[in-house]
């Protein structure tokens, strides 16, 4: 079967075309980046008025590029949920126009499978089940993965994601947007011990996670501080290790919880060096999905919505509703 993948929850506009049979055809993705980096971060309307400008050219270069017609797709997955409003309307729209026009399934895909996903459009993929630490912008949590379509919730953060924390910490300490990636550049210069930051809610059973206090911690730091470009380094040094730490520790608990020997990490936050380094001390198999697959892209739309088509999920009756909050939890099992 081969499903055109199309992912719009936020800044990136992502297509992409999955064969079951001979795996990831093409893909393609435009990041907004420069465009809302003048504001200092993602502008709703004016994301979705970009995605509206690029979903149709990216596609006619995936088909391009898979060399492939519009009536050659079998079926169409887009990103439903969660994310903003606006840009989930874009996909969604275009989708289920394009599948009502084809005469083929349209399926909705929840945004976070996608991304716990990722790693298995991969050439050695991990064998289920495993545990998948889903780490970005809007989310960071721990899911046991018995299967794929099911999926428990181990912990969740209770406020702000690990990717939130580092963007606006980022900010509080001048950097450009998006602050993330520059704050964990900006820690390679940071000299390790210089300032001991918490590692949140590790002194209570749980998975659960909370990162806002940081953010504050950080910018208690740097208001105590001689305010030096060394001082920024070493803070924004000691912001990460705490990150990297709790989440390092939580994983080490999740995967001691379930019994589980595999790892996989996803999301944006799963391209830091530092986690990707600290997770190779866990006693397990650890997975991450190339550098390209942990931002939002259409490739594990593309795929997760061909699992579904595939295992006999029903074409959705022709109403657009997009949930810009959708718990993981809700997903309903697939077929074996």
């Amino acid at each position: 079967m081969r499903v055109l993948g199309i992912e719009t929850s936020c800044d990136e506009t992502g297509v992409a075309i999955y064969d079951t049979e001979r795996g990831l055809l093409a893909h393609r993705l435009f990041s907004q980046v420069k465009m809302h980096a003048e504001y200092g971060g993602v502008v709703p309307e004016l994301a979705s008025r970009d995605h509206i400008q690029r979903v149709l050219p990216l596609i006619d270069e995936v088909l391009t590029a898979a060399e492939l017609k519009l009536k050659d797709l079998e079926g169409i997955a887009y990103t439903s949920g969660p994310g903003l409003i606006g840009a989930l309307m874009v996909g969604a729209s275009i989708a289920r126009s394009l599948a009502w026009g084809l005469k083929i399934p349209a399926v909705g895909v929840h945004h976070m499978e996608g991304h716990l996903l990722a790693p298995m459009l991969e050439p050695e993929p991990p064998q289920l089940p495993f545990v998948a630490l889903l780490v970005s912008g809007g989310h960071t949590m721990l899911v046991d993965v018995p299967r794929i379509g099911e999926y428990q919730i181990l912990g969740e953060s209770v406020d702000d994601a690990a990717g939130e924390a580092f963007d606006k910490t980022a900010k509080l300490l001048g950097l450009a947007y998006p602050g993330g990636p520059l704050l964990a550049k900006l820690a390679e210069q940071g000299r390790a011990g210089v300032y001991k930051f918490p590692r949140p809610m590790t002194d209570r059973p749980g998975c659960d996670f909370s990162f806002s206090g940081l953010k504050t911690f950080s910018l208690t730091t740097w208001q105590n501080s001689t305010q030096t470009e060394q001082d920024k380094a070493d803070i924004a040094q000691a912001f990460e290790e705490a990150v990297v730490e709790t989440l390092f520790i939580k994983c080490k608990r999740a995967l001691e919880q379930t019994g589980r020997k595999t790892l996989v990490i996803a999301g944006g936050v799963g391209a830091n060096k530092r986690l990707r380094q600290r997770l190779k001390d866990l006693k397990a198999q650890v997975y991450f999905p190339r550098l390209e697959f942990c931002t939002d892209n259409g490739a594990m739309i593309a795929y997760a919505g061909a699992l579904r088509l595939q295992a006999g999920a029903v074409a959705e009756p022709p109403v657009i509703q997009p949930r810009p909050r959708w718990p993981l939890t809700e997903l309903a099992a697939l077929a074996s």
